[in-house]
């Protein structure tokens, strides 16, 4: 197995108490300019233009600089926060710091460009550039564990010239009138060079960024934890669960996309961060031991929610959220555990949304029935589970790219069959393109989800009581995606998604499994779709397509569950919250929305290509070549099979 060496060096050459102290003045910087005005017009969202009193994007640096300073103090040994470093690495520093980077010149850039020019940035902001810079050069300085040696990459030559196509292309658009009919051509063209030039250098200054650094991890056990009473324990869990609500309910809260591109940035280093210091490895260590109450944690946690929102304004985009997640997770049957390429899952979500539609009282349905809820969701799973054994039984004999195309003609003929089902060309059953609409609400148990509901003397809304509603649906699907993965039927998925025909020949009955694995997907993808027909009132053949500009759709599912980590729990919930979030939240860029969001998600499939929430397997297989080697008695080094 091939083996990378590591080291303990800085990266620029500089005394350690000189390095440590200017981190640490950075970060004070850093955390002083949340405190100051960064601009003087009340033009630019959040009224950044306050001494004294921080708001929008002041708060991120604000947070920014104090986790730089406490992973600083931790690293040094200052008594009382070693806590916050058990691994006591300062690459945990230099990813804090470059968050504060991040958010700090991304806020200046952002004013600037909005406002007209830099004569715009008060001296807040200019604290905050420099305090920024400062602390990442400080962190540079600090003893890193690094790789002793990264060959520099270098992309094709050819791609280099796109470089001076692209300014060629801007004057030749330039040059031509407008009026002529070549003009439209050539600036969709100078466009694309323009996007395709950026994207190679931004590409090729990583290939650079990543052979100067050198940043790897040095392999060293992490210290045991100081005994502490069972009660505290799980006060640290309930702990931590508070706050990964209050970051999760920042992000969602966001009222504009600044803010928003702001905390994506300083969240993803924090995490890094707290990954690298060993806080993260600490509280999952804890997790383990304490698995009852972490479940019951996570659970409140979620629950708590609506309870926090004064309106219903983004109850609504928590519950849709639940959605999404849920079929999501439910293609990681399909797609994490048994390997089987869907490209038309969402398909299974709109049967289950049109079959509670047409029996849920609706009156555009021509059935003219109204099952109760529990009726009605029974309903919508069964017939979804039907679909999905009448599509995979002829279908499922097909393997890899075959198979993905015929689940893609599945979702078009879904979608289509459902557009003329519309008593023109063809019965009246769905409308057509006006779908179901004046779906009426659930009422479960004399509880009518339709009206504001007082809990603890809280009053909650329409979007609060459907929340609540996904939560249990979500519970249920995560329960049995749980028992089914460590079943004797999840651990022949997996085989046949490793190799199936070795599987085969070990007795398992390849097609008979897949066949379950799509019919239980599709079965709690249609759970969720009885929820969504009645939280959107209406079921359109139109928001069940393979692409869109905003989920739920194939493509985006799909994406979910490889950006989230495949064949775990935690990755589709985390992928689908962030793809949902993150296209709803960047709607400030306009035509350039899907853009950005395809450039966040091939650098981030190229930074962590088995996914954010990965599986041991997964890492192996992708990161096998950076492992240290571990000796062992007769010589031989670990390989994937045998770690």
């Amino acid at each position: 197995m091939t083996t990378t060496s590591t080291e303990t060096t800085p990266v620029i050459p500089l005394p350690g108490h000189t390095a440590a102290l200017l981190t640490g003045l950075g970060a004070l910087a850093v955390t002083a300019s949340s405190l100051m005005a960064w601009t003087w017009t009340a033009d630019y969202p959040g009224d950044l233009t306050y001494y004294g009193s921080p708001a929008g994007l002041q708060w991120l640096a604000l947070a920014a600089g104090l986790i730089t300073l406490l992973l600083l103090l931790a690293t040094q040994g200052v008594p009382g926060l070693r806590w916050a470093a058990p691994r006591h690495s300062h690459n945990a520093v230099l990813f804090a710091a470059t968050g504060s980077l991040a958010v700090g010149w991304f806020s200046a850039i952002s004013i600037a460009t909005d406002l007209g020019g830099l004569a715009n940035l008060e001296p807040g902001a200019l604290v905050l550039a420099a305090g920024s810079l400062l602390a990442v050069a400080g962190a540079l300085g600090l003893p890193l564990d690094r790789r002793t040696a990264v060959p520099l990459r270098i992309l094709d030559k050819r791609l280099f010239l796109l470089v001076p196509a692209a300014p060629i292309a801007w004057f030749a658009t330039h040059a031509i009138p407008e009026d002529k009919p070549v003009a439209p051509v050539l600036t969709a063209l100078a466009g694309a060079l323009a996007i395709a030039t950026g994207a190679v250098l931004l590409v090729q200054l990583g290939h650079l960024a990543n052979s100067w650094l050198r940043l790897g991890t040095v392999q060293r056990p992490l210290p045991a934890a100081r005994e502490l009473p069972s009660w505290a324990e799980v006060g640290l869990i309930v702990i931590a669960f508070a706050v990964g609500l209050f970051a999760i309910t920042f992000g969602i809260d966001t009222e504009y996309g600044e803010l928003f591109t702001g905390y994506l940035l300083l969240a993803a280093s924090v995490v890094a961060a707290l990954g690298r210091s060993g806080l993260i490895a600490r509280l999952r260590a804890l997790t383990v031991k304490y698995q009852a109450v972490t479940t019951g944690a996570a659970f409140a946690a979620a629950a708590s929610f609506p309870f926090t929102q004064t309106s219903d304004q983004y109850t609504s985009v928590a519950t849709n959220i639940l959605i999404f997640a849920t079929v999501a997770l439910g293609l990681n049957i399909v797609v994490g555990l048994a390997g089987l390429l869907d490209l038309g899952y969402v398909a299974f979500l709109g049967v289950g949304a049109y079959s509670a539609a047409l029996v849920s009282g609706s009156p555009a349905s021509p059935i003219h029935v109204q099952f109760p809820f529990w009726a009605a969701m029974l309903t919508g799973a069964a017939v979804s589970m039907v679909f999905g054994v009448v599509i995979g039984a002829p279908t499922l004999r097909l393997r890899g790219d075959y198979l993905a195309i015929v689940t893609l003609g599945f979702g078009e003929i879904f979608r289509i069959t459902m557009l003329n089902l519309n008593g023109t060309t063809g019965p009246k059953v769905t409308n057509g393109s006006n779908g179901i609409p004046r779906i009426p609400d659930l009422k479960i148990l004399g509880w009518d989800l339709g009206k504001p509901t007082t809990v603890f003397g809280v009053e909650l809304g329409r979007f609060s009581n459907y929340y609540l509603l996904m939560l249990l649906v979500t519970a249920l699907v995560v329960l049995v995606f749980a028992r089914v993965g460590n079943s004797r039927i999840g651990r022949a998925w997996v085989a046949i998604r490793e190799d199936e025909t070795a599987a085969e020949a070990m007795g398992i009955n390849g097609f008979r499994l897949k066949l379950l694995a799509f019919a239980l997907g599709a079965c709690l993808a249609g759970l969720a779709g009885t929820v969504q027909a009645h939280v959107s009132y209406t079921v359109t053949p139109d928001q069940y397509t393979f692409a869109e500009a905003l989920p739920p759709n194939s493509a985006f599912l799909l994406a979910a569950v490889i950006l989230g980590g495949m064949g775990t729990i935690s990755g589709p919930l985390a992928g689908a919250t962030l793809l949902f979030l993150i296209p709803k939240k960047l709607e400030f860029l306009a035509d350039y929305q899907l853009l950005a969001f395809g450039i966040a998600l091939i650098v981030l499939m190229r930074v962590r290509p088995e996914g954010l929430i990965p599986n041991r397997r997964q890492q192996l297989e992708f990161h096998e070549a950076a492992i240290p080697a571990q000796p062992t008695g007769d010589g031989v080094a670990l390989t994937k099979a045998g770690a």
